[in-house]
């Protein structure tokens, strides 16, 4: 085998995301390679590109982002059930329409086999479910991206498994172009002036600490995330620790099963600042896993920033960034999303 043509590495903090891999030239056709991946997990898992057949159970935004449709045979249930864009696609185009395999937490590994993927890309979490179909011959990729530069490896390596290596880097550019907007906007603010804001999750009493994507986010929109201060993804505390933090805005999961309302109006939150001064707000139910995440933290720093952000109407920039991103109108696609503002 000839010397690697092609290589591209990845590498997240400590606990963060690790993916590397290699495309070796010579030895076949272009259309026959095989892609060597480190993942999330520490495992190297080998895949011929580009690949043909793909169940994608976590990162399902990516297929129309990179316009995968005719190489997905399975996707998420969570898709379906969960994603407003996912509905939005098929709901036009029914022939788009995906089987389900199970979700993330527990795949349905039947279901699986009887598509014959050549590869599955899922979250790093059931290693139960990634060993029983590797013992099948079906390559398992696990990914779990905990930063910014994460995601761009994630949609990076999606590229690379499809073929789509350009319109990758094309997707990561108008990401990039919204998270330079909102530095520019912030910037100028004195480490002093920086707002507290915190995440919450499922249980009110969950935050999300100094691993992941959400505390990256608060970081780059110019919070200071007062949970950061705890090496972990997420912990659940004391209410009289959250207390203790006097953060200036609360942000709550999109998924989660109460309202900013609930907690603005619960007497056991309310000394704290942000629910006094009703600055508690619900995130839209997007996958933080998404080329969406821009506009996530555009959403987010709006709240904690309007002042610098007045002139920017959001809608407008998520409408021009689904048209490019997607091929699909965000007020269309928003029409699905019953969350509450």
């Amino acid at each position: 085998m000839n010397a690697p043509s092609w290589r591209r590495t990845i590498i997240g903090g400590v606990m963060g995301l690790l993916l590397c891999w290699e495309i070796f030239g010579g030895g076949g056709m272009a259309s026959e390679k095989p892609l060597v991946i480190t993942d999330a997990l520490g495992r190297t898992v080998t895949v011929s590109v580009p690949v043909s057949k793909a169940i994608i159970v976590i990162t399902y935004e990516l297929i129309p982002a990179l316009d995968l449709w005719e190489r997905i045979g399975g996707v998420s249930r969570w898709a379906e059930e969960e994603c407003d864009l996912y509905r939005a696609m098929v709901g036009d185009n029914p022939h788009l329409r995906k089987p389900h395999v199970g979700v993330g937490t527990d795949v349905n590994v039947e279901t699986v086999i009887a598509l014959k993927p050549d590869v599955v890309v899922t979250w790093g979490y059931s290693a139960h479910s990634i060993q029983f179909l590797e013992a099948k011959g079906i390559p398992v990729v696990a990914l779990w991206p905990d930063s910014i530069e994460d995601l761009y490896g994630v949609i990076r390596l999606h590229g690379s498994l499809f073929g789509k290596e350009e319109r990758a880097e094309e997707v990561i550019r108008e990401m990039d172009y919204l998270f330079s907007l909102i530095r520019e906007r912030i910037a100028s603010i004195p480490p002093g002036a920086r707002r507290k804001a915190i995440h919450l999750l499922g249980k009110p009493t969950t935050v999300s600490c100094k691993i992941g994507i959400t505390h990256d986010i608060i970081a780059l929109i110019g919070g200071i995330n007062p949970a950061g201060e705890i090496a972990v993804r997420n912990a659940d505390l004391s209410l009289e620790r959250i207390m203790g933090w006097m953060p200036d805005v609360i942000f709550i999961w999109g998924n989660a099963g109460y309202t900013a309302e609930w907690l603005i109006e619960s007497s056991s939150w309310r000394v704290i600042k942000a629910v006094r001064e009703g600055q508690v707000y619900k995130l839209p139910k997007w996958s933080t896993w998404s080329p969406r995440l821009p506009l996530i933290a555009l959403w987010m720093a709006q709240k904690l920033y309007p002042e610098r952000f007045s002139d920017i109407t959001f809608d407008e920039i998520a409408e021009s960034f689904y048209r490019k991103i997607f091929g699909i109108s965000y007020r269309k696609v928003r029409e699905l999303d019953t969350r509450k503002d």
